[in-house]
């Protein structure tokens, strides 16, 4: 198990207070705690802004304000009302699923947004919520976690956007039955269907790995995967302005992917049963057909009945039910 400790930035990094001292009241302390994060080893390095360090002040404001109506200028939604835990904190096929975001550096099924997860945040702040920060400012709890997390009362969007990453950093998925039956040394043993379902996605036979292989099940990359004989415009290429990026979509983590549907970017498809269907006999052939796509000449892979049956039962293994029941994840009111 790795553990990702920001203490050292903390020797680098000067947060200055933007008010002073004597408008503070006596009972706030800005002296934060840092945030141990813990991921396995097989995970890769996350990478941690040396300007937003992970605390456990941060974090737990970063949460309560992901879970707050307050943050919309019309205090009618939160960021959790589209992005449920009980479904991998996503609800429909325009909501990427919020899941081991720390690990991604382009964001939105287009990719809109690159870099860091204070970016992406920075993006749902300004322009997607058009947050008001006198809201904030107003209540009467924010100014002070404000202050405890990043040494000043002043409450802006860049602040705003840096706790909701360090909450989002948090939230990694890790605990899949698949984490425990396939991974080295985990003890249990996969069913026969299971097995089958693992050798059909890491193989040639399935064609999955290409697009979603590692441990994080993505490869973070745009694909078009053979949805439409006429490509997209509304994928990558709206955004490079590229006409080789038609109908490039943005490969989603297939960690939890049973409590993620519907599926595509348009939410075409509402089972795992049809996703299957669509990749053994529905590819369609385009201009910009992405070349993994190495069966699309053939309209699809061409499992059978059982093959099919056993590719599910192993997509069903990246299922985490710890994920979506953590207490530190869920709404802190």
């Amino acid at each position: 198990m790795r553990i990702l400790s920001t203490f050292i930035v903390f020797l680098i990094l000067v947060l200055h207070s933007c008010t002073k001292d004597s408008e503070i009241p006596n009972s706030w302390t800005y002296n934060p705690t840092p945030y141990l994060l813990e991921f396995p080893d097989e995970f890769p390095q996350m990478q941690i802004e040396l300007a937003n360090p992970l605390t456990v002040e941060g974090v737990q404001l970063g949460r309560r304000l992901y879970y707050d109506q307050l943050l919309h200028p019309a205090g009618m939604h939160a960021c959790s009302e589209c992005h449920l835990q009980q479904s991998s904190f996503s609800s429909s096929a325009e909501v990427l699923p919020h899941i081991n975001l720390g690990w991604n550096s382009t964001f939105l099924w287009n990719g809109k947004i690159s870099g860091t997860l204070e970016d992406i945040m920075q993006f749902e702040v300004d322009d997607f919520f058009h947050a008001d920060m006198n809201r904030l400012e107003q209540d009467s709890l924010y100014p002070r976690l404000f202050f405890e997390a990043f040494g000043t009362e002043t409450i802006t969007s860049t602040y705003t956007a840096r706790a909701l990453a360090q909450f989002l950093r948090t939230v990694i998925s890790s605990n899949a039955r698949y984490d425990n039956v396939f991974l080295p040394g985990s003890g249990e043993f996969p069913t026969e269907e299971e097995q089958n379902g693992y050798d059909i996605f890491f193989s040639e036979k399935g064609d999955c790995f290409h697009c979603h292989g590692g441990i994080l099940f993505t490869d973070n990359n745009f694909h078009n995967n053979g949805l439409d004989t006429q490509p997209s415009p509304i994928g990558r290429s709206a955004i490079t302005g590229n006409p080789n990026d038609l109908g490039k979509f943005k490969s989603p983590t297939l960690r939890n992917i049973a409590l993620t549907g519907p599926y595509m970017h348009d939410g075409r498809y509402t089972t795992l049963e049809e996703v299957i269907d669509f990749y053994s006999e529905g590819l369609k052939i385009s201009p910009t057909i992405d070349p993994l796509m190495k069966q699309a000449h053939k309209g699809g892979i061409h499992l059978t009945g059982k093959e099919k049956s056993d590719l599910l039962a192993f997509l069903h293994t990246l299922t985490d039910t710890t994920f979506i029941t953590n207490p530190a994840f869920n709404s802190p009111f």
